[in-house]
């Protein structure tokens, strides 16, 4: 079984800051990139920000230059939201892509709340 587990989600004011972690575990090999999507109520899931094992990286237009996204280990991806909008506000969920068939794995997700 492959687990995915989030942290760092909560409530946030605008134009802070939050440190979203995702730690990957079980019967899972070959990591080919991890990411964020997030998915506000009433909208469609989108990607947030993408890490490949070779660096690359992409993100949404609208969270460049204020989102950055990491791999802290083979199994850990970290994402750093600075300057945070009430727009950003949205179920945050951890994914990875793995394997000869690039399957994707998918966490519970972790709730990012920006208001004042």
């Amino acid at each position: 079984q492959v687990q995915l587990v989030e942290s760092g989600g909560g409530l946030v004011q605008p134009g802070g800051s939050l440190r979203l972690s995702c730690a990957a575990s079980g019967s899972i090999w070959s990591i080919n990139a991890m990411g964020w999507y997030r998915q506000a109520p009433g909208k469609e899931r989108e990607l947030v920000a993408r890490i490949t094992n070779g660096g690359s990286r992409n993100y949404a237009d609208s969270v460049k230059g204020r989102f950055t996204i990491s791999r802290d280990n083979a199994k850990k991806t970290v994402l750093e939201m600075n300057s945070l909008k009430p727009e950003d506000t949205a179920v945050y969920y951890c994914t990875v892509t793995a394997g000869l068939t690039n399957k994707d794995y998918w966490g519970q997700g972790t709730q990012v709340t920006v208001s004042s």
